[in-house]
């Protein structure tokens, strides 16, 4: 099983002394995202997680307690960086303190489980075509020796965005493929792997590979471990990775940026947090007597041989 922390909050930023209270006891409650009523029971135990992938803007409040995590489970790290400013996303560190913490990060964990994502691209009056090429040749000239690779993606223009972010101008092919360009060539100038996000248009003419973010084989790669041969079915339109178990909540995202998917608005998520404990199991409010709690089917995707590789670990460090 892969472990997601996470796809719908930013959990390494706004949750990570509740994340250390959940391993340290060694479960976590995760909420049905149609169901809250429904709840999964997830075990956070080395021999049952094959590997835990962490999204996250801002890994500062977890950076001085990683090793306790990369010690005892197999990890991949994403963290996005942008060009964009306050105006879009309000609680995110700027760009200059956020390549100081990736490098942190980077030197804590191994630049072959970072991967640095761009994304995502979208086009205002402020932030042009030639905006965003010039902010991603200067990040990527300070973290090209700290990453594995880049990832990036073009936004998609959901209904809930068109509200949110009316100022975006839609992109058309002939402007994606300026972009993507661009970045290509920076990418191999800075010599690092860049590959898309959630889009099924070859982009390869311009050096850019066409992947899947959370792909086993990658997973593998960073953490000298072998999965076995499965299909990655992806979760929307154009994505290609492996199933995860997420155990964030939607709406519970402080970072406010305009362009979200995983909040209803700002003030959604700023009145949910109002209701975590970080002694809860739940990420957000409490069990209650009506809610049924299930015990999550953790299969293995590695194969036999790689199965119980870290028996000899101990979780004694969150103790």
């Amino acid at each position: 099983m892969i472990l997601n922390v996470s796809s719908r909050t930013d959990i390494p930023s706004f949750y990570s002394k509740w994340l250390l209270k959940r391993f340290k006891e060694g479960f976590v409650y995760v909420k049905h995202p149609m169901y809250p009523d429904k709840i999964s029971k997830l075990e956070l135990n080395n021999n049952l997680i094959d590997c835990i992938v962490f999204c996250s803007k801002n890994y500062k409040p977890l950076l001085n307690d990683i090793n306790k995590i990369t010690n005892n489970f197999n990890t991949y790290f994403y963290y996005t960086i942008t060009a964009y400013d306050k105006e879009i996303e309000p609680k995110v560190p700027s760009i200059n303190k956020s390549i100081d913490t990736l490098i942190e990060l980077s030197n804590k964990v191994g630049k072959e489980r970072v991967s640095w994502r761009y994304d995502p691209i979208l086009i205002t009056e402020d932030y042009t075509i030639k905006t965003h090429i010039k902010a991603f040749e200067y990040i990527a000239s300070k973290l090209a020796p700290y990453i594995d690779r880049c990832v990036f993606s073009f936004v998609d223009m959901y209904k809930k965005l068109e509200k949110n972010m009316p100022e975006i101008i839609p992109l058309n092919q002939k402007d994606k493929n300026e972009i993507a360009k661009n970045i290509g060539h920076i990418a191999k100038k800075y010599n690092f792997t860049i590959q898309t996000c959630a889009t099924d248009y070859d982009y390869t003419k311009y050096g850019i590979e066409k992947a899947s973010c959370i792909n086993l084989n990658l997973l593998g790669k960073a953490n000298n471990i072998k999965f076995k041969d499965l299909k990655h079915k992806g979760q929307r339109p154009g994505c290609h990775c492996i199933e995860t178990r997420d155990i964030g909540e939607y709406n519970s995202c402080l970072n406010g940026c305009k362009y979200c998917y995983a909040n209803k608005t700002p003030k959604k998520a700023i009145h949910n947090y109002k209701f975590h404990d970080k002694d809860s199991p739940l990420l957000i409010g409490h069990i209650k007597k009506s809610d049924t709690i299930t015990k999550a089917n953790q299969k293995s995707f590695l194969k036999k041989e790689y199965q119980n590789i870290k028996n000899n670990y101990t979780l004694d460090f969150f103790k």
